[in-house]
């Protein structure tokens, strides 16, 4: 089989074993979908979950959600209002009846899992675990979004003031954003470059920049990946994806520079055919220079 039905077969097989198909999704008479929805309305505690965090969080259409909420709430599971900091936000919460039903649909997917697990021997139950980790970590990497935004955006200034903290906690002799060279907004843009910003469930998890300099090679700047998603291969990818974006603009050679201390970062540059060169642009905080010709 192809990759694509190999993962339909796979889709199959999980949507029927978890009983994903019910209409009445673990015997609580509503589907899925609206399961999962009160679990992550509970999830979020009393302070409640934001519509606006469960479109992103879930990636529902307004009008889908909207229609759930409105089967909870004939229920008396769910209760949605106005926040009181601002009333233009609309916020659900679990009312009584909805905790408790959260509560049973914990205890009824524990025994749906022990179902699945306990046929099984304890090789294949680590097995189909180490599996399912790996299928997780995989399907998340899957769902990371990279889009061009413009550096003044606030996913960018989120990005980058995180990408600061890191480099701050992480060098020797820490780190003065005013002391390294700077990068002014317009440098990000086209046609004087680009910046990248990835995407998980609407939250901005990583980024990258690109700086052109005529017909000199470009400069990748601010590469930087959330702790939480570490180890999906995302710096890799946003490496591509300004790679990529470099030779749309006509760029031929790229060259950065990284400190001693983010030995992974170094070990990333070196196995996507970066070679190391001497010192091109004078940045204080960093110990090696590296450059790639692109094509």
């Amino acid at each position: 089989m192809d990759d694509i039905a190999r993962v339909r077969q796979f889709n199959r097989t999980v949507t029927e074993r978890i009983g994903a198909l019910d209409d009445g999704y673990l015997s609580r008479g509503r589907p899925l979908g609206q399961s999962r929805l009160l679990w992550e309305i509970g999830a979020a505690g009393d302070r409640g979950a934001q519509l606006r965090d469960l479109r992103e969080r879930l990636e529902l259409d307004s009008g889908y959600l909207s229609r759930q909420l409105r089967a909870l709430e004939a229920d008396d599971l769910v209760r949605v209002e106005a926040s009181p900091g601002d009333s233009r936000v609309r916020v659900a919460r679990l009312t009584p009846a909805g905790v408790a039903e959260r509560a049973e649909l914990d205890r009824s997917s524990d025994a749906l899992v022990g179902g699945i697990l306990d046929p099984l021997t304890e090789r294949q139950r680590e097995r189909l675990l180490a599996a399912m980790d790996e299928v997780g970590r995989l399907m998340t990497a899957s769902a990371v979004e990279v889009r061009c935004v413009d550096p003044a955006d606030p996913s960018a200034r989120t990005s980058v003031a995180a990408y600061f903290a890191e480099l701050a906690s992480r060098f020797d002799i820490g780190f003065d954003p005013a002391r390294t060279r700077p990068t002014p907004d317009d440098e990000f843009r086209e046609p004087n470059g680009t910046f990248l910003v990835a995407f998980l469930h609407g939250e901005p998890v990583g980024c990258v920049g690109l700086k052109l300099h005529g017909d000199e090679p470009a400069e990748v700047k601010r590469l930087w990946v959330a702790s939480s998603t570490r180890g999906l291969g995302l710096g890799a990818r946003l490496l591509r994806e300004v790679e990529a974006a470099a030779v749309a603009l006509g760029v031929g050679v790229v060259r950065l520079d990284t400190n001693r201390t983010l030995t992974e970062a170094i070990a990333m540059y070196r196995s996507h055919g970066y070679v190391e060169i001497p010192d091109f642009n004078g940045e204080p905080y960093a110990d090696f220079w590296f450059e790639k010709r692109l094509g």
